[in-house]
């Protein structure tokens, strides 16, 4: 049976929005877009025009005010209303979308619309709302990889979405080859495959087959809700965001539990699914309904860290009121226009029993309420529930949860979330989020630190034992330390990542911090824990502050900080910002940062400490954040027997008895499909020079899978302590490993300089650059690192240059060395002038193009060239890989140079090509 092709499966697309309802039409270039756009402006507002049309120059003062912007702007454009005067002297606002009654504008169907920009561009399907391009669609035939249709977006993204493009109005991208159909928001910024979502039912089946997907997802009402309703604008970073299906259904039945009914519902979503963004999403709307007076956000003081409070004033600026002050929070109730309040569970209890406020909260006894409580599971909501509950008589209560308390986990006071929250509205189970990828399983290694049989029993009949000096004896302290300085950087320094080590308290921990600087290591170690103000100090112990303290010595030694147990808070944050920039390799705690800290550089978790239930999966989830194909999985090293411990919460919390799709397979299972993949190689390629004799692109596609795979299956051994790279332990050894990554990398360039001349078959390929070069200090890890920068405190930034300047300096990734000098000049010149409501990225962006054209202006007129010429050539260099040696001589012969200084030049020009596009690629 053939495959497919691309033209059929765009015309059935085609014919099945159609007949939903879309109406066709032809539009060919983008003269013809403009055009349509202001029939169906003025068709959408024929009510408030009065029947009269634009005239050109009300249209020409509308496309003035709604071109020329970025994505974003764009966004908020779309969004708002467009205030016009006109030419009667009448002013009146146009509505360019209809956010809340998103069913009655006007849907267009259109294909193959021609762009010119750097290249000409075909777009395979476009979706109009208002005659406005808000969903672009691109198609792959059956067979082929999505991610050729997503390379194919990015490219129209760099040659064509130009400024002064209505394409800039692009809210989702569709991307399908017939069988599987993903979508993803538009950026200003590069676009990234690993934020593209399937769309589910509510029980969370995937809906992956394109007809299926474009009777559901692009179903009129439902795409026009999806963008209306379903995406988020976040302005700290000028950055879109469209809420995945999970997110979504859990929203709907929240507002409509709300509406509805007077009953409560809690959400059981996964740690790592984005709660953040759903609840604030779900606060959102309800804040926005007639009948709802407030929405209150409850979280827990010990969760409203820096993170938390990110999060929310990045999706509502100024919304989350940091200090301890129960005044303020009063006043954010006072104000009616401030609909939804971000506060702790405990300063609403404070505005609640303080007398002083009574006259301020009584009127809210009464009217209706609305609390989302974040980490429901908690036992301190439990307790001071009581007390909002009897306040707040017409209230509401919505919980959050990744871990519920079940039956098999009640609380303390013998609860369960249900009978709290009665019923669990929706559920996105952590096998759910492994499947689709949006967070990582778990690589479970049980290391035994005792010859008896104390690891093997159950912690609750420890108790029966004196095991304060087993745990704690100096023998094994010093075996689990060294355990994890010989290891610790094969699982996470070497490839960019770091970890948290918990133990079972206070007196642990010193221990173990004072065995790490007795030996002998360059790893960066810090600690942080709470101490008790008045704790036992009998029998010459030390008091745990003064243990924290000599440790922030050492801190402020190591990072050149200032801070105490006096501003405690200060180096909590600075801890915080640290770990999330791997400054920090190993971070030593008891309880904090176990749970609600998220970071993506975070892949491992030391524990010696016994862990249960909710309590087990919130630590192990730390490490499980999506990052980079390095990244394969959390590795949680466990130095006490929790197998069993683990089995049951992962049992529990997956509602399943196959616990394999959260965990990782064993050594030996991904030795055995190395070994295979290794033969298979060995088979295609006995030697590696053998590979330069593959003329073949069929034979060389085999290679370059074959290659990958065994690459994608050595980063997940590469994570255990067995793994030893040679022959006999895993069937290959380094050398012959890196000669056959060198000869597959070949291939790739040689792809890439001859993929315009003609249609390759490796033109579908996934080379994934990203596993086969392992430098840790490379472009994305300093964009990273620079993105973080704090523009708000001066010297906190000066830090943080200092910081990236010494990173840039010990780079070894070739592509980041062509851009040291570029990259240190932005830090130098334009970091200092930014402020806090800059974009960093598009400041780089803009500071990018300006150097490029300031080169570019200079080497032209010091060399008697066209600007034009030389900024064609390196165009074209950029796209295809290639430099005319021919059309180079040409323009030289132009510029009335002789034959001998045509030769040197052509070399100089050449040279200049290469070197900008390295730098500025």
């Amino acid at each position: 049976m053939a495959y497919q092709s691309e033209a059929v499966l765009e015309q059935n697309l085609l014919k099945s929005l159609i007949r939903n309802g879309y109406e066709s039409v032809n539009i060919n270039s983008e003269e013809d877009l403009k055009n349509n756009f202001r029939k169906q402006i003025s068709e959408f507002n024929k009510d408030k025009l009065k029947g009269e049309p634009l005239t050109d120059k009300e249209f020409q003062i509308i496309m003035n005010r709604i071109e020329g912007k970025g994505v974003f702007e764009s966004a908020k454009i779309l969004r708002d209303k467009l205030e016009i005067e006109r030419e009667n002297g009448e002013r009146l606002f146009l509505t360019i979308m209809d956010t809340q009654k998103w069913c009655k504008n006007l849907f267009q169907v259109t294909n193959q619309i021609t762009v010119r920009g750097k290249y000409e561009n075909r777009y395979d399907v476009t979706i109009l709302i208002n005659g406005l391009p808000l969903v672009q669609i691109e198609l792959k035939r059956r067979g082929l990889d999505m991610k050729e249709a997503f390379k194919q977006i990015c490219r129209y993204k760099s040659h064509s979405y130009t400024y002064t493009s209505l394409f800039r109005y692009i809210q989702i991208f569709v991307v399908s080859n017939g069988v599987d159909t993903k979508y993803f928001a538009n950026s200003d910024g590069s676009l990234n495959y690993k934020y593209t979502f399937f769309w589910t039912d509510k029980e969370n089946n995937r809906i992956t087959n394109l007809k299926d997907f474009s009777r559901t997802f692009l179903e009129k009402c439902h795409i026009s809700k999806m963008i209306a309703r379903y995406m988020v604008l976040k302005e700290t970073d000028k950055q879109l965001l469209v809420l995945r299906p999970y997110q979504v259904y859990a929203v709907e039945e929240i507002v409509k539990r709300a509406l509805e009914t007077n009953n409560n519902g809690y959400i059981w979503h996964t740690t790592g699914s984005g709660k953040t963004l759903t609840s604030f999403k779900a606060s959102q709307i309800l804040s926005s309904e007639e009948g709802i007076d407030k929405v209150f956000f409850l979280v827990d003081r010990q969760d409203l860290d820096h993170q938390t409070e990110k999060e929310f004033n990045d999706f509502q600026p100024g919304s989350v009121d940091r200090t301890d002050s129960t005044d303020n929070l009063v006043e954010q109730i006072k104000d009616i226009m401030n609909p939804i309040i971000v506060t702790t569970i405990q300063k609403m209890s404070n505005a609640i029993k303080n007398p002083k406020y009574k006259d301020i909260m009584e009127p809210y006894k009464n009217k209706k309420v609305i609390f989302i409580i974040d980490e429901c599971h908690r036992s301190q909501f439990g307790k001071m529930h009581t007390i909002i509950k009897k306040h707040f008589e017409n209230s509401q209560y919505f919980g959050f949860t990744g871990t519920p308390r079940l039956p098999e986990n009640k609380s303390e006071d013998d609860r369960t979330t249900a009978d709290l929250f009665d019923k669990c509205l929706h559920h996105y189970l952590i096998k759910d989020a492994i499947h689709d990828g949006n967070v990582l399983g778990f690589l479970v290694t049980y290391i035994k630190t005792l010859d008896s049989k104390l690891d093997e029993i159950a912690p609750e009949k420890v108790q029966a034992i004196n095991t304060e000096e087993v745990w704690k004896a100096d023998d094994r302290i010093d075996l689990v330390a060294r355990h994890i300085i010989d290891y610790h950087d094969q699982r996470a320094r070497s490839k960019g990542y770091n970890a948290i080590f918990a133990t079972d308290g206070t007196k642990s921990l010193v221990k173990y911090y004072d065995k790490f600087k007795e030996l002998d290591h360059d790893f960066k170690i810090a600690s942080i824990f709470t101490y008790e103000p008045n704790p036992d100090l009998s029998e010459g112990k030390v008091h745990p502050r003064d243990s924290l303290e000599r440790m922030i010595k050492d801190y402020n030694e190591m990072f050149n900080t200032n801070y105490s147990t006096d501003n405690y808070d200060a180096y909590r944050a600075d801890v915080d910002k640290k770990v999330r920039e791997t400054k920090i390799d190993i971070l030593l705690v008891v309880d904090m940062f176990l749970t609600g800290f998220d970071s993506k550089k975070l892949n491992t978790l030391y524990v010696d400490k016994n862990l249960r239930y909710h309590n087990l999966l919130q630590a192990y989830s730390r490490t499980n954040r999506l990052d980079s194909d390095k990244k394969p999985y959390g590795n949680i090293v466990c130095f006490r027997n929790l197998k069993e411990a683990t089995d049951e919460a992962l049992k529990i919390f997956s509602e399943t008895d196959d616990i394999d799709s959260v965990l990782a397979k064993s050594f030996d299972e991904y030795l055995e499909q190395f070994k295979k993949l290794v033969d298979k190689l060995l088979s295609i390629a006995p030697r590696p020079e053998t590979i330069d004799s593959i003329k073949s692109e069929e034979e060389q596609k085999e290679f370059v899978i074959t290659f990958r795979d065994l690459t994608k299956t050595l980063v997940k051994m590469e994570n255990f302590d067995e793994f030893e790279f040679t022959e006999e332990k895993i069937g290959m050894d380094i050398q012959d490993y890196q000669d056959y990554k060198s000869k597959y990398l070949l291939i790739k360039e040689n792809h890439d300089k001859n993929r315009i001349e003609k249609v390759s078959i490796l033109d579908d390929i996934d080379f994934a650059l990203e596993i086969m070069y392992r430098d840790k200090i490379n472009v994305d890890y300093i964009m990273n690192l620079i993105r973080k920068i704090d523009l708000e405190n001066e010297e906190k930034r000066k830090e943080d240059i200092n910081y990236i300047i010494k990173e840039l300096d010990r780079a070894d990734s070739i592509e980041l060395r062509n851009k040291v000098e570029l990259i240190k000049e932005f830090l130098d010149k334009v970091v200092p002038k930014l402020s806090s409501e800059d974009s960093i990225d598009k400041a780089f962006t803009e500071f990018e193009i300006e150097r490029k054209e300031k080169m570019i202006k200079e080497f032209a007129i010091e060399n008697r060239l066209s600007e034009e010429q030389v900024e064609r050539l390196i165009q074209e260099y950029e796209f295809s890989g290639i430099i005319n040696r021919e059309e180079l001589s040409d323009i030289l012969t132009e510029a009335k140079y002789s034959i001998l200084e045509n030769v040197n030049k052509s070399q100089e020009l050449e040279t200049f090509i290469r070197e900008v596009s390295e730098e500025y690629k």
